[in-house]
């Protein structure tokens, strides 16, 4: 599939300064991001396809070579459009530098951490009303005996004299010249020649850390709560990663959730159900009275306004749904047998509605499917 005009990716004419590329670049990348819009694969696609134009139109020689040759240009197809094999190099180290490297040229190469992620299971309460937990997590944080460096007490990472400390090494291939990380320091830009006891030479080592999680009112299954700093310790003095907290709701007893919204069943007895009555139902904030109008039939859905689930994006609370289940009782005594069956003679079709149009529809599908 043909890729996108990359003005046209960041709505920006061809005469547009850096600081027009800039301004619209960051609206498209505060409106897309991943984090701003979980579970979207277009918004991803539409992130990535504006981080790339911006790559190449704010780079004045990434930008002079789209402006001539299109696409074909940015991928060496032109190479007459330059006329040295060092200019291809520069834009194929900036492209695979940035892949090997974490985007570090031209000095000791500093790696952010990963990030990390936990799934956290909470009730449906403390998913509605809010809570605060401790959770404890497997990490890789920076080596206290050495400071990160690798190195043994009493000495210091030598700078690698292969790479001359930059951490990767050019490599001549046909005209093309490429950058790749040092094979002698890993790109590292540094040799450990006495490394650490504690940590091996690696500056990290895994510990377990005990993290304090604030869950908002209103989360749902799904939904992520970030802790900036929390993830892997970064290398070589980079910064920390992020840890990205799961939340999972675990099934609740008596409620079922979707959205907003809570929906039970709440039984009710056959006298209750034919005479009406009230009954006491459940909420997540105590009990309330819902009338029961005589002659309910099971399965019909009675509303409670306003006593489901505040949303953590805000928004009013959702509503309560209650579906009646008429109960059968069991257990029956001779004497109370035989009431009901006197009870059940006494009864004519008018008294059982649906279980007059019931039969009839199944009388006009016979009699239908004979015809």
């Amino acid at each position: 599939m043909s890729k996108q005009d990359y003005y046209k990716v960041l709505d920006v004419p061809r005469t547009a300064g850096e600081a027009e590329i800039k301004k619209a670049y960051r609206r498209l990348a505060m409106k897309y991001h991943p984090d701003r819009n979980p579970d979207d694969p277009q918004a991803e696609h539409l992130f990535k396809e504006a981080k790339e134009a911006y790559e190449v139109l704010v780079d004045p020689q990434k930008r002079a070579a789209y402006d001539q040759f299109g696409h074909a240009g940015l991928q060496g197809g032109r190479g007459g459009g330059f006329g040295a094999a060092d200019a291809f190099g520069d834009i194929f180290g900036e492209m695979f530098g940035d892949i090997f490297s974490g985007g570090q040229r031209g000095r000791s190469q500093v790696f952010r951490g990963a990030d990390l992620r936990y799934e956290l299971e909470i009730d449906l309460e403390q998913a509605v009303f809010g809570t605060e937990t401790t959770i404890r997590i497997p990490s890789l944080a920076e080596c206290r005996t050495c400071g990160g460096s690798g190195a043994a007490k009493g000495s210091q990472p030598k700078t690698c004299d292969t790479c001359g400390g930059h951490g990767q090494v050019r490599v001549q291939q046909s005209i093309f010249t490429i950058q790749q990380p040092c094979p002698r320091c890993k790109g590292r830009g540094k040799i450990i020649a006495n490394p650490c006891d504690t940590c091996l030479g690696q500056g990290r080592v895994r510990q377990e850390k005990a993290l304090s999680v604030k869950v908002p009112a209103g989360v749902d299954s799904g939904d992520r709560i970030r802790l900036g700093g929390e993830g892997e310790a970064g290398r070589n003095g980079g910064p920390a990663g992020d840890l990205y907290v799961e939340i999972h709701v675990r099934e609740h007893a008596i409620f079922e959730r979707e959205g907003s919204n809570l929906s039970c069943e709440v039984p009710v007895s056959f006298s209750t159900a034919a005479l009406g009555g009230t009954v006491e139902v459940p909420t997540l904030d105590g009990e309330v009275s819902l009338k029961i109008p005589a002659e309910t039939q099971s399965g019909r859905v009675f509303r409670l306004r306003g006593k489901g689930v505040v949303p953590v994006r805000g928004g009013g609370a959702g509503d309560l749904y209650c579906r009646v289940v008429i109960e059968t009782p069991v257990d029956l005594s001779a004497e109370q047998k035989e009431l009901l069956r006197r009870f059940e003679e006494s009864l004519q079709g008018s008294h059982k509605p649906r279980e007059r149009s019931f039969f009839d529809g199944v009388k006009k599908f016979f009699t239908g499917a004979l015809d």
